[in-house]
């Protein structure tokens, strides 16, 4: 059931989720679906497995749109992308114009303020993020102890406090997540974070089985590599098997060519050789 609404570029649209449909969602574990589409397939084929949200790069919005008008698009701000306050403001209202329902972001929280001030959806990044994973030293769950617990769950009031609707939850500890939960008023968008959380997210190429490595908290559910191994092999045999007909003279044939209509190959031969020695 899509709700209609105006798109921040002012189009009349339908979505599968809005802000308020996931604010009203609150305590609702698993009501909601998001995946990563960066190209017009990926969002297409997310619509019509009935998952209602993706995230995207800024920059790659308007292609995810043309494959879906209906998914709720978050678009990431990257860190270089986007440096300055002038330059985070221009980018989040350009993915929104180009048809984001919202924005995510991992800089500090005056920029999300600075973004929530204008009344853009905006999205945290909590728990394990992977830019900044030097700070935890390694690729890890994080609010596994108590007192790291605790910091985590600072960090998702502040970052309420700062105007966010949502936060991204990365390998939070699932006891702490639970806690989280129920204890803020954000949108919940668990990563690997266990099930308690409004949105359940999983990278598409996890899903689908197109990465080598999956990650612990993932589950692969196709496995598109197999495909892409099996299409690369039938590329490679067929420009092999056009090469070796190029060298044998089997390709071209008759049939494959372009023909003469009003004269033959002998006339043509000598109307040529007149026209040359005549020198015109």
């Amino acid at each position: 059931m899509a709700d209609r609404i105006f798109s921040f570029g002012a189009q009349v649209s339908e979505r599968l989720a809005t802000v308020a449909s996931l604010r009203a969602s609150k305590g609702r574990h698993g009501a909601y679906a998001q995946v990563t589409a960066d190209t017009a397939a990926e969002a297409a084929a997310a619509e019509a497995a009935g998952i209602e949200m993706v995230t995207c790069r800024a920059r790659n919005v308007p292609e995810v749109r043309r494959g879906s008008a209906r998914v709720f698009v978050t678009a990431a701000l990257g860190f270089a992308e986007a440096v300055t306050d002038d330059e985070i403001l221009r980018t989040a209202f350009k993915a929104l114009t180009d048809g984001a329902d919202a924005v995510i972001t991992g800089r500090r929280l005056e920029i999300v303020s600075l973004l929530a001030s204008e009344d853009i959806p905006v999205m945290g990044h909590l728990g394990f993020v992977p830019r900044k994973s030097t700070w935890v030293g390694s690729i890890r769950g994080v609010g596994k102890t108590v007192d790291e617990a605790v910091e985590v769950f600072h960090r998702f009031r502040r970052l309420e406090e700062a105007g966010a609707f949502a936060a991204e939850a990365e390998l939070v500890a699932a006891p702490l997540m639970e806690q989280i939960t129920r204890r803020t008023g954000l949108v919940t968008v668990s990563l690997g974070s266990g099930p308690a959380a409004e949105v359940q997210f999983l990278f598409g190429s996890d899903i689908c089985g197109e990465s080598d490595r999956l990650p612990r908290h993932a589950r692969r559910y196709g496995d598109l590599a197999r495909l892409q191994r099996e299409m690369d092999e039938a590329r490679r045999a067929a420009l092999a098997a056009f090469r070796a007909d190029v060298g044998a003279g089997a390709y071209p044939t008759a049939g494959e060519t372009v023909s003469l209509v009003d004269t033959t190959a002998e006339e043509l031969e000598r109307r040529l050789d007149s026209l040359e020695a005549e020198g015109r």
